[in-house]
């Protein structure tokens, strides 16, 4: 660049520094109805941003001095990290960024059209007026994309703080220690509303599609990764609509849903979900999802499998010098009857045998158990034995 490209560039960041409070009442101008916002701040801090604004022109001119070289990044100078700055407070503020980003639009707009003006008055000549245009479009393009990346780099800040906010609520709320000034504390930290009621739902870590649509549910609900299990607990589960929608949201991702309970019943609510999730994985529970309040008879007798097993071995003792087969007739027909409560036809009907059938059967269990099948206790602690268990076998569910 010769001398006298020079000292015209020197005149013209003069003469644009000079112009700068009248090109920011411009672009205030331009801004008031769209972006008040903005508007006002340029009002306020006037002062302030005409000294930054110079810092711009100086760059500007140094930069279309040299046509041929290649617009430097931002990098991690001074620049990058005010505009970065200026992008994370407006997500902090709650704007858009599309918003700001417009009024740099606008106010490149004024820019340009100022500079030109002063250009042409000062015979800028034709290559250095095209450099000077390159150069003003390309450092709003490189400022917008440091405020877009600072507003984006602070909103994953403010989610990875807000799921880690709400990791520790959930942990708190399944835990033995759900302290309620504690669950409000640690609720309002996390920006969680409390509900009057919550249930928990379980799906197994390994079940892909089952993550994916608890991890789709509604931002209301909370979410935690366990040992082998993704939990979540959905607010006011029993509320207009909401089992209907909690059906449809989990279908075909074999998903448990916990009973509805206030808040501080959470851990048992979680122990009865995990009871009805092992139902589930022994297929003596095929609903999907499956709502655990409507199978509480299956999870009362199977909370305990040692316990059941000891009262079956008990109560089907006399079934134990029989072979398998002959074992699993009896058994089979045992179950239907009390479920019929001794309706033989009923029982025919089920089994799809004849009630003569129904009848040998019945007379072969009478001379095994005895007086027994005559004693209301004693049916009503084989029915516990024999009614929740697989379809079609001595562990049918009724």
């Amino acid at each position: 660049m010769g001398p006298d490209q020079a000292t015209r560039l020197g005149e013209l960041e003069a003469v644009v520094a000079r112009r700068l409070p009248a090109i920011l009442n411009e672009v205030r101008d331009q801004l008031t109805d769209e972006h008040p916002d903005y508007a006002e701040f340029l009002a306020e801090e006037l002062a302030d941003v005409v000294e930054a604004s110079a810092g711009f022109v100086r760059r500007m001119i140094d930069l279309a001095a040299e046509p041929d070289a290649r617009l430097p990044e931002l990098g991690s100078g001074v620049e990058q990290v005010v505009f970065e700055e200026i992008g994370r407070a407006q997500y902090r503020l709650g704007r858009p960024v599309t918003g700001l980003l417009s009024a740099y639009r606008v106010g490149a707009r004024v820019a340009w059209r100022h500079v030109s003006d002063a250009a042409l008055d000062l015979s800028v000549p034709a290559e250095l007026f095209a450099s000077l245009a390159t150069t003003v479009f390309a450092l709003v393009d490189q400022l917008s994309e440091s405020s877009l990346r600072g507003y984006l780099q602070e909103q994953a800040d403010a989610v990875r703080a807000r799921d880690r906010l709400r990791d520790e609520l959930t942990a708190l709320l399944l835990s033995d220690r759900a302290d309620m000034a504690a669950v409000r504390a640690a609720a309002a930290r996390a920006d969680w509303r409390l509900p009057n009621q919550a249930a928990v739902v379980l799906v197994q870590d390994d079940n892909e599609l089952g993550r994916e649509l608890v991890f789709r549910l509604e931002d209301s609900c909370l979410r935690l990764h366990r040992p082998g299990v993704v939990v979540a607990i959905v607010p006011d589960p029993d509320g207009p609509g909401r089992r209907a929608w909690l059906a449809r949201a989990l279908r075909g991702g074999g998903a448990v849903v916990g009973a509805a309970v206030p808040l501080d019943r959470l851990p048992a609510s979680l122990r009865i979900a995990e009871v009805t999730a092992r139902l589930r994985r022994d297929h003596l529970l095929s609903d999907d999802p499956v709502f655990a309040d409507e199978h509480l008879d299956a999870i009362i007798v199977h909370r305990d499998d040692r316990l059941l097993d000891v009262l079956r071995r008990q109560a089907l003792a006399p079934l134990d010098e029989l072979n398998q087969s002959a074992r699993d007739r009896l058994c089979t027909t045992l179950t239907s009857w009390l479920l019929h409560l001794g309706d033989r036809k009923a029982v025919a009907e089920d089994l799809h045998i004849h009630p003569q059938t129904v009848s040998y059967r019945l007379g072969r269990l009478h001379d095994l158990f005895g007086p027994s099948l005559d004693d209301p206790s004693a049916r009503a602690t084989l029915l516990l034995a024999l009614a929740w268990g697989p379809p079609g076998g001595p562990d049918r569910i009724g």
